[in-house]
């Protein structure tokens, strides 16, 4: 059961470019959820997710991360961005780009300690990347990287988790891999929310659904968001059989 309430978002509301782009939402994850935020193409996925890490500015709202601000909590947060954000023609190691993670622990031109050392080595394991910790990121294949990304975050020992459409482009077996390693993450009492466009593995895999289009539309357990009418209003569309047949709703 969902216990410590690790992300609290209250009021919230982002501008950007003098357009409103979230208002009024209010989300809270607990320690051993898996959140998906779900919902159509400028809905202000990723925007919700660059406000918890302080990197976009909000016009109004309290966000807290174990009841520290965002600002605060940058140390604490493991962020797997979209693959094509990071720089893989940087001439660096798996090994060294999983410790780039560390960089808010370690502190500026410092050498890292053991506990860093060994948290890249746990990284690595969980991702199954140890055999490749010394081969050059722009030599990776593109499921690879991903899991380069989620080892860099994990590398953090992060008080919450936040991946932005983490299976886009992936082959089979990667998804399996982070699929069953991002439940077993919770199962570990960890906190996760992670955008997707993948209605049918988020389905599959979350603890909780968050439908957001500018605001919470909804959130809950896929089993409890039957009703067609919020998914259609989640997506702004009056009728989609596609999308309801996806999610089952009105089953």
């Amino acid at each position: 059961m969902a216990d410590k309430a690790v992300l609290k978002i209250r009021d919230l509301a982002v501008d950007l470019a003098g357009r409103q782009v979230l208002h009024d939402v209010e989300l809270t994850v607990h320690s051993g959820e898996l959140v998906s935020l779900i919902g159509p193409n400028g809905a202000g996925k990723t925007t919700l997710l660059r406000a918890v890490l302080a990197l976009t500015p909000i016009r109004r709202g309290v966000i807290t991360i174990d009841g520290r601000t965002a600002v605060e909590s940058r140390g604490r947060i493991g962020y797997v961005p979209q693959r094509h954000e990071f720089a893989w023609d940087f001439p660096i190691s798996v090994e060294k780009a999983v410790m780039s993670g560390r960089v808010h622990r370690i502190g500026w031109m410092r050498r890292p300690r053991q506990a860093d050392r060994d948290a890249v080595g746990h990284a690595l394991e969980r991702v199954d990347m140890t055999a490749l910790r010394a081969r050059p990121i722009g030599e990776l294949s593109g499921g690879q990287r991903q899991r380069v990304l989620v080892a860099r975050a994990l590398a953090l020992q992060p008080a919450l988790l936040m991946l932005d459409e983490p299976f886009t482009g992936l082959d089979v077996p990667t998804q399996e891999l982070l699929t069953t390693l991002f439940a077993q993450l919770a199962d570990e009492g960890n906190a996760l929310m992670m955008t997707t466009h993948d209605l049918a593995a988020a389905a599959g895999m979350s603890t909780r659904l968050c439908l957001l289009n500018e605001t919470v539309v909804a959130t809950g357990h896929p089993d409890e968001l039957r009703d067609p009418a919020i998914w259609l209003r989640a997506f702004g569309v009056t009728q989609s059989e596609g999308l309801l047949r996806t999610m089952g709703a009105g089953a």
